[in-house]
């Protein structure tokens, strides 16, 4: 009999606020399989260790055989697909990751997915679901004066990161036209949120403006993204899991666009606010220009319409609200980024930073 989901990268980011939203609201078992690359966190699922109806198996995607046999054993009456590599500037110093995870990984699964789906009874069929986690990214850059990225607007990715996860979205939508396995694909804008690997941006300029070091800019820091918080995110999916239609895509977005230098400068603020016997107040002394990095997409913005009048779904948290609830939990987490920010992160910043010449210092628009 079928029981619980599987999850793919739960020990990531987005993943592990999912699986503790997920119990949170009262969920169903769940198996969480994660290779424990630098971003996955044990850590972040401390709280629900011990949970009879918690599963976690240490495993890579790409293994057919392990995929296979846990979907064998647990019986999943869905698949979440989280598991991706993701960040942008790492696909460019090494795109083969990002190939072999996000492209590679995705077919394994895929191909699992599909032999354990033909099983089914037909009343578990029509029960199953497999749901893949994609970004806004695939659909390319905006002009300022565009329209938001809705469901029908054509594909245009231009980093590697971008590229793979458009790969992985057209398998998906194959396999839905091809094999009629049930799968939804959802695409989102910039998550912020607890346990964010600090070498996205907002984590980054946390960690970094409470120890005095250079906030990096890349460029102007006019580059604009639509912020969601992640929580929200993980309400979106399982309203998606539990009333979306197969064979569609539904897209994410917070509804907060900001230029990167907004999110930087509103991160300091707040930083003076709640930190305020800092030695580095005004924070906004340490924001460095530095040079762009290859292929940066302009804007971004989600159009969440669809997602919002079809499964009634809205964001609880203005960008407001939702960065000072991550600003505070940072704040209140000290350990945990002390152990995620080990020699081999220190390692990376150096190598993705050290190289890129300082335009300008200070914090003005």
């Amino acid at each position: 009999m079928m029981d619980g989901i599987l999850i793919t990268g739960g020990a990531g980011f987005i993943g592990s606020n999912f699986i503790l939203e997920w119990f949170a609201h009262g969920g169903a078992p769940l198996i969480n399989v994660d290779k424990l690359t630098y971003a996955g966190n044990l850590e972040n699922l401390t709280s629900v260790e011990g949970r009879s109806d918690y599963i976690f198996v240490q495993g890579d995607i790409c293994d057919a055989e392990l995929v296979a046999g846990l979907l064998q054993q647990y019986r999943p009456q869905a698949i979440i697909h989280f598991a991706a590599e993701s960040h942008v500037d790492r696909s460019i110093s090494g795109p083969e990751a990002f190939l072999r995870t996000n492209i590679d990984g995705t077919f394994t699964l895929l191909q699992a997915a599909r032999t354990y789906y033909d099983a089914l009874s037909a009343e578990e069929k029509t029960r199953f679901r497999f749901l893949h986690v994609s970004t806004d990214e695939v659909y390319g850059t905006l002009a300022p004066d565009d329209p938001a990225f809705h469901e029908e607007t054509p594909y245009s990715p231009n980093s590697p990161y971008a590229a793979s996860k458009a790969s992985s979205d057209h398998l998906v939508r194959a396999w839905f036209h091809t094999y009629g396995l049930p799968t939804i694909i959802t695409n989102c804008s910039n998550n912020y949120g607890p346990f964010q690997f600090p070498e996205k941006l907002i984590p980054l300029m946390i960690t970094h403006a409470l120890t005095g070091r250079p906030l990096p800019v890349y460029g102007d820091g006019l580059q604009i993204r639509d912020w969601l918080f992640a929580a929200d995110h993980c309400g979106a999916l399982r309203a998606v899991l539990e009333r979306g239609r197969v064979g569609e895509t539904y897209n994410v977005g917070g509804g907060n666009q900001r230029s990167n230098l907004e999110v930087v400068h509103t991160v300091c603020a707040l930083l003076d606010e709640l930190v305020p016997d800092s030695p580095y107040r005004p924070h906004t002394q340490l924001i460095r220009s530095v040079q762009d990095r290859p292929g940066h997409d302009r804007r971004y913005a989600i159009d969440a319409r669809k997602l919002e009048s079809e499964l009634g779904w809205r964001a609880n948290e203005s960008f407001e609200t939702g960065l000072r609830k991550t600003v505070e939990w940072y704040l209140a987490h000290a350990e945990w980024v002390e152990h995620v920010t080990t020699g081999a992160y220190q390692q990376w910043v150096t190598q993705n930073y050290s190289d890129r010449s300082v335009v300008s210092a200070g914090g003005s628009q």
